[in-house]
């Protein structure tokens, strides 16, 4: 990341395009028609399952398009969405809608099965929906408590590694006792060497750990060579649902993750659904948040690889710098700081385009 004149305006930072690591583009600007919002994880899953029925091609046609024009204006240039997948090997009408609404749009979009990791346990159910991923790379499930959750993660593995997919999981999303997917999925990913990119998204109970555990816990992590994911929004608004006012943020723990030597992320996760009713798709708005709920300190320069460089290699996408980068691949945001890069409310242009208004 480098301040540059950018033409006859010197106050513009350039950066490279953003990465979008963790949306959700099948539930997006959903959260108006639903009756009730509010709860924890649990609560919102139901709340947003109710309103399959309103999940038809034009609604997600709509939803979606809307949803990539928001990115592509915050200045992606890619992004991973996540899609709720049905029990069975068939791939939801979502599925296919985004993949028609990411042809005609101006980024790269991956797209992520996601389906409960004891589903993925059943025999060669990782294997057929991963047949189905290989176009978008990306092979995804969510663990939690689940029974199963060790055969289910050994069999996403096996499935990725077959197929040559990427990884993605929603873990350990919870701060209740005794969630241990983070440590099982690095486990399995240091036994199996798996040499394809693994996120890791939520991870919030990460905090009930200390001392020993925790180290035991970050070491495996961080052999395992795992991209963690934090997700504020969502986090902040859906964790610590049971004492009234919460007191407990949710966060994974970036600080100790990052000393680790574990790459970090952050995410948007929910726009406007059961799971947020909030926020808008845009990685600067997420990382600003992550400024003041994890106490991310300037430099803030320091905090953009989360969005931009890092995003791009946890997708396992080329890693874009300014120096030597084609404009096509930059953006420039009008600030002259990096805070006022993450306050200022302004689009950004293609840099290219800017450029070219910039000629005399």
């Amino acid at each position: 990341m480098r301040a540059t004149d950018a033409g006859a305006d010197p106050r513009h930072v350039i950066l490279p395009a953003l990465t979008e690591v963790h949306v959700h583009l099948d539930k997006c600007h959903t959260a108006h028609r639903l009756p009730a919002v509010g709860g924890d994880l649990r609560k919102a899953i139901e709340a947003q399952a109710n309103d399959r029925s309103n999940w038809t091609a034009d609604d997600l046609r709509g939803r979606m398009g809307r949803g990539l024009a928001e990115l592509a204006a915050a200045g992606c240039g890619q992004l991973r969405s996540h899609v709720d997948w049905s029990d069975d090997a068939r791939a939801p009408l979502a599925w296919s809608i985004l993949q028609e609404v990411a042809a005609d749009a101006p980024l790269t979009v991956q797209a992520s099965p996601l389906l409960g990791v004891d589903k993925l346990a059943r025999e060669g159910l990782a294997d057929a929906i991963g047949r189905q991923a290989r176009a978008g790379g990306v092979l995804g499930g969510f663990v939690l408590d689940h029974a199963d959750r060790e055969a289910g993660v050994r069999a996403m593995f096996a499935a990725a590694d077959r197929h040559g997919l990427a990884l993605d999981f929603h873990v350990d999303e919870g701060l209740e006792q005794g969630l241990d997917g983070l440590a099982l999925i690095a486990r399995v990913a240091v036994e199996t060497r798996f040499e394809g990119p693994v996120i890791c998204g939520h991870a919030c109970s990460l905090m009930n750990l200390s001392g020993d555990a925790l180290r035991q816990t970050l070491d495996v992590v961080a052999r395992a060579g795992l991209f963690v994911a934090a997700l504020p929004t969502t986090n902040l608004y859906l964790q610590d649902r049971d004492r009234g006012t919460p007191d407990r943020r949710g966060l994974t723990r970036l600080h100790e993750l990052r000393a680790a030597g574990v790459c970090t992320l952050i995410g948007t996760d929910n726009v406007r659904d059961a799971f947020c009713p909030v926020g808008r798709h845009d990685p600067r708005a997420s990382l600003a948040l992550a400024v003041m709920a994890a106490h991310l300190d300037p430099p803030l320069g320091d905090h953009l690889p989360m969005i931009t460089t890092d995003a791009a290699r946890a997708l396992g996408l080329p890693k874009v710098e300014v120096d030597g980068a084609t404009t096509a691949d930059l953006r420039a945001f009008d600030a002259g700081s990096t805070d006022e890069l993450l306050a200022a409310p302004h689009p950004p242009h293609a840099l290219e385009d800017l450029l070219e208004r910039a000629e005399p």
